[in-house]
C-alpha cells in the first residue's frame, strides 16, 4: 500500500534520531510584511516631507529677511550715489575754478609787467594793448623817438619777449603845443 504523508512531516526512521519538525507553512504572513513595509515607507516619506516643509519655511524666512536687508541697503546705496554725484560735481567746480585762477594769473602778471615797464620809461603812454596769443601789439604816444626806443629796450630786458619790433611811428599833427609821436610795437612772446 502506498502511504501519502499529507502533513509534510517525515516519519522518523527507526534507529536514527527523530528529525526536527519543519515549520513550512507557519512563516510570517506576506500581507503583514507588505503592510509593515508600507507603514515604514509612509512614515519615512512623512518625515522627509515634514523636514522639507520646515526647510522651505526657514528658507522663506531667510529670503524675507534678506529682501528687507536688500531694501535697506538700496536706500543707503542711493544716498551714497547722490553724495558721490555731489562730490564729483564739487570736484569739477573746484577744478574749473583752479584752472580759471591759473589762466587769470598769466594775463594779470603780463599786464602788471607791461604797466611797470611803461611807467619806468619817461614820456611814454599806452593807448591800446592787444594780446593775440603769440604776439602782443602795443599802441601809444611818446614825447620823443628816444622814449619809444627806451620802451623797446625795457621790454626786451624783461625776458618775456623773443623780439620787440616797431611797426610804425609818426609825429602826431593833432597835438600843436608840443612834439608827440604815435607808435605801434609788436612784441613776440617766448614760448
Amino acid at each position: 500500500m502506498i502511504r501519502i504523508n499529507l502533513l509534510g512531516v517525515p516519519k522518523p526512521k527507526k534507529g536514527k534520531r527523530a528529525a526536527v519538525p519543519s515549520m513550512a507553512g507557519e512563516g510570517p504572513n506576506p500581507l503583514m510584511i507588505g503592510v509593515v513595509v508600507l507603514l515604514i515607507g509612509a512614515a519615512a516619506m512623512g518625515a522627509w516631507w515634514w523636514k522639507l516643509n520646515n526647510d522651505a519655511k526657514v528658507i522663506a524666512a531667510r529670503m524675507d529677511a534678506a529682501n528687507r536687508r536688500y531694501q535697506a541697503l538700496q536706500v543707503v546705496k542711493q544716498r551714497y550715489d547722490d553724495r558721490q554725484r555731489e562730490a564729483d560735481a564739487y570736484q569739477r567746480r573746484v577744478q574749473v575754478i583752479d584752472s580759471l585762477r591759473a589762466q587769470q594769473s598769466g594775463p594779470s602778471e603780463l599786464l602788471t609787467m607791461i604797466g611797470e615797464t611803461v611807467n619806468s620809461t619817461d614820456g611814454v603812454w599806452l593807448d591800446k594793448m592787444v594780446d593775440s596769443g603769440s604776439t602782443i601789439d602795443l599802441q601809444g604816444t611818446a614825447l620823443s623817438v628816444h622814449g619809444v626806443s627806451n620802451l623797446m629796450e625795457a621790454l626786451k630786458k624783461t625776458g618775456r619777449f623773443r623780439a620787440v619790433e616797431i611797426k610804425e611811428t609818426y609825429q602826431d599833427s593833432s597835438v600843436k603845443e608840443m612834439q608827440a609821436f604815435t607808435f605801434t610795437l609788436s612784441c613776440e612772446k617766448k614760448s
